[in-house]
């Protein structure tokens, strides 16, 4: 299974989710912060979270921090590089116990959890794929800690990876607007502006690396050239 196309589908599908998944653990890491600054300050949704304001300042904390290791991570599977996956399942790891403390913490302080729902469910699908990719026939093939022959596939699953984690960042606000809107206001676009610049960013950066991929030839082996 090493060299056929299913292994190189399933070793992009899973970097991709990868990525998606750190970047939504990020993103919601950082949008526990209003709350968790000023929990009295939004027409008394979140008045109940006062007394707890420490747990959610955890929430934050630990979010960003597990969105940060998805990220790492997401750069060592790429790369190949050996703890790869052992980072990946970190990363998951920290991201499914936040947020289900989190979730099942709102619930118990104010009967909702939405948008923490959300990203417990991608950890947790994101996690059971890649403890899927364990299983010997899979994993032969996926193998994430075996890069030779695989750089190509990599710069391939970075190139998407950037263009969906872009896309996501800017459209967040709009998948959020039901959870986060009051008074009126849709206080998940409250970032507009670098969250634009941002997701902007990275379709532009996955649409070059592709461009990069596809026109500029890669780098012939010594022993090849010497042949030559």
């Amino acid at each position: 299974m090493r060299n056929t196309w299913w292994a190189k589908t399933l070793r992009i599908l899973g970097i991709v989710l990868m990525s998606l998944t750190a970047a939504f653990t990020l993103m919601g890491g950082a949008g526990t912060t209003c709350v968790a600054l000023n929990p009295t300050g939004w027409e008394g949704k979140f008045d109940s979270l006062a007394p707890f304001q420490w747990l959610w300042i955890l929430f934050v904390l630990v979010g960003i921090a597990a969105g940060i290791l998805g990220v790492r991570a997401v750069v060592l599977l790429v790369r190949g590089r050996r703890n790869a996956y052992r980072q990946a399942l970190l990363a998951l790891l920290i991201g499914t116990a936040i947020n289900l403390i989190h979730l099942f913490a709102s619930r118990a302080l104010r009967g909702a959890s939405m948008p923490v729902d959300a990203v417990l469910y991608t950890n947790v699908l994101t996690l059971i794929v890649f403890l899927l990719f364990r299983l010997p026939p899979i994993w032969q093939g996926v193998n994430y800690e075996k890069p030779a022959g695989e750089k190509e596939t990599g710069k391939h699953a970075a190139a998407i990876s950037l263009a969906a984690t872009g896309l996501l960042t800017l459209t967040i606000q709009f998948l959020m607007a039901p959870t986060h809107t009051i008074g009126g206001v849709n206080w998940a676009d409250a970032w507009h502006t670098a969250l634009t610049t941002i997701g902007a960013a990275l379709i532009a950066g996955g649409i070059a690396l592709a461009a990069y991929r596809r026109f500029v030839p890669a780098p012939q082996p010594a022993a090849r050239l010497a042949e030559n």
